[in-house]
């Protein structure tokens, strides 16, 4: 498996999330994650997974104009996370969070997050907790 997880930019984060929470139920996927706009400084996300944890995320539009797509690779383990960092600021990439630890988002949550060309958010995670 390459991607950990996916977000999309929503219009409107309400009507959104109703749509998902019902469209997905079938399948067994249901609300892991939510963080309020008050939280986050910028907008509402919401990440629908099974109980594994979340896998798809939806995300309300910034105030400001900003490429809300994110993708996220998984990685086999911490060094990896830090060498996509490196590899990606060498090719141009812009820096959007250093690696390491994210606990917010799960005990062992290891990431790097990098605004490609077009700005588009792409992250590099490891849930090992042996690192």
């Amino acid at each position: 498996m390459i991607f950990d997880h996916v977000s999309l930019p929503v219009s409107d984060f309400e009507k959104s999330k109703a749509f998902y929470v019902a469209t997905l139920a079938p399948l067994g996927v249901s609300i892991q994650y939510e963080e309020s706009a008050e939280t986050t400084g910028t907008t509402a996300f919401v990440g629908f997974g099974t109980d594994q944890g979340p896998e798809f995320w939806i995300g309300g539009i910034m105030k400001e104009p900003r490429n809300m797509s994110h993708v996220a690779f998984r990685a086999r383990d911490r060094k990896t996370v830090d060498a996509f960092h490196a590899a990606a600021l060498a090719a141009g990439g812009q820096d959007n969070g250093a690696p390491g630890l994210r606990p917010h988002y799960g005990e062992h949550y290891y990431g790097a997050f990098i605004l490609d060309p077009d700005g588009v958010n792409i992250e590099a995670v490891c849930h090992d907790p042996q690192g």
